[in-house]
């Protein structure tokens, strides 16, 4: 656990801070890429993704607000925090997803074509950052008896996330690290081969889904009002995250139907 990466002097580079520029610079790399092999606007995407990121982020805190209204009232500047107010990965998802079918729309760029290039790109990056909330100790998980159990002890990282110090946890984290990088690369392994478009998005939306709906089964960070039923174990408990997971499930699988259909007619 390493909340910060490197001091000199007046100069501080944040753990999270270093994973999420590493993520974002690798994601844009491969968005330009592919749009230039795609024969895409590609300087144009990139303005569109700089847009687009933005809206995520106030979309991500603005959903975070709206879930804990009377905390946020009463300490207004924890908002700007990114390490221990990130946002709510699926309300800038969703936000960002808005913004972009209508920013492509005006600027006439093929809509679906782009965001089957973007979501490879968007699971790598997604899993560059979950990296770093695990070096920042934000998004940590529940009580863990394995083996791989992880143990922090940074008092600094505890008293900006909350986290636990000197239990071990399930290092969740890194539970959807790895099944984003997995994610990105079936979905660039389908790119190469896509039968029609719209089939990668359609699928990064599916394949999501479930992995948050299981990283949700090991978090520990969640308060009880976070949780639309809390029964006497995680798998017996609903996080209102689990909800928009089946509601983005059931999205998904219809999208890839359409999107099959569209190419058939």
């Amino acid at each position: 656990m390493h909340p910060i990466l490197v001091k000199l002097g007046p100069v501080t580079i944040h753990s999270y801070g270093f994973m999420m520029a590493l993520g974002v610079g690798l994601a844009l790399w491969f968005v330009y890429r592919q749009a230039k092999g795609q024969g895409i606007d590609a300087p144009r995407l990139l303005d569109a993704a700089f847009y687009i990121m933005i809206v995520s982020l106030v979309g991500a805190k603005l959903i975070l607000l709206i879930g804990n209204f009377s905390y946020y009232l009463e300490n207004p500047k924890e908002l700007l925090w990114i390490a221990r107010s990130g946002g709510v990965f699926q309300g800038g998802l969703a936000f960002g997803i808005i913004f972009a079918l209508w920013y492509f729309r005006k600027h006439k760029l093929p809509t679906w074509r782009i965001a089957d290039i973007a979501v490879p790109a968007l699971a790598l990056g997604h899993g560059f950052g979950r990296i770093g909330c695990f070096l920042a100790g934000c998004c940590y998980g529940r009580a863990c008896d394995l083996p791989w159990g992880a143990t922090f002890h940074d008092e600094y990282a505890h008293g900006l996330t909350g986290v636990p110090v000197g239990q071990e946890i399930h290092p969740v984290q890194l539970y959807e690290s790895v099944l984003n990088f997995a994610n990105a690369l079936i979905l660039y392994l389908v790119l190469r081969r896509r039968k029609f478009t719209g089939q990668v998005f359609s699928l990064y939306i599916v394949n999501y889904s479930v992995i948050r709906y299981f990283t949700e089964l090991f978090r520990g960070d969640h308060p009880a009002k976070a949780y639309a039923f809390q029964g006497p174990s995680a798998l017996l408990s609903v996080s209102y995250s689990q909800l928009f997971c089946v509601l983005g499930l059931a999205a998904g699988l219809l999208m890839f139907r359409v999107f099959r259909k569209r190419r058939r007619d």
